[in-house]
């Protein structure tokens, strides 16, 4: 296990404190309000290390940055606004979707991802 450091402090704090999968930029972007000399590189290598560690998990989204969210979560999905580009959290799961396999399948993991436009992008005025 790594040693606790500031700025290893600092960008886990982001990452509890987040009501959202956050992408790289955006931890950095958060942590360096905490330690304004917090480097890039640093934030790229302390989520390695806490990916590797467990504690967090990588959202991977096709054709996107990745996103970093807690890994102690229960199943859920997201939603991924179209507009914004910013990932939530769609808690629960639907039942019964097994049922779409062809028969003889067994379903073993599923990762749904919704896409639309969020609350407050869809609250904008057009203009």
């Amino acid at each position: 296990m790594k040693r606790n450091t500031s700025q290893r402090d600092a960008i886990r704090r982001v990452i509890v404190q987040a009501d959202r999968p956050l992408s790289t930029d955006e931890i950095f972007d958060m942590a360096r309000n905490r330690i304004a000399s917090l480097g890039i590189a640093t934030v790229y290598r302390t989520l390695k290390s806490l990916k590797e560690e467990g504690a967090i998990h990588e959202v991977d989204i096709p054709g996107k940055s990745s996103r970093w969210e807690l890994a102690d979560k229960d199943h859920h999905h997201h939603f991924l606004c179209r507009n914004c580009d910013k990932l939530y959290e769609v808690e629960g799961c639907l039942g019964g979707i097994d049922r779409l396999l062809p028969p003889g399948y067994s379903l073993e993991a599923h990762n749904i991802l919704l896409e639309g436009k969020c609350r407050e992008c869809r609250m904008k005025p057009k203009g």
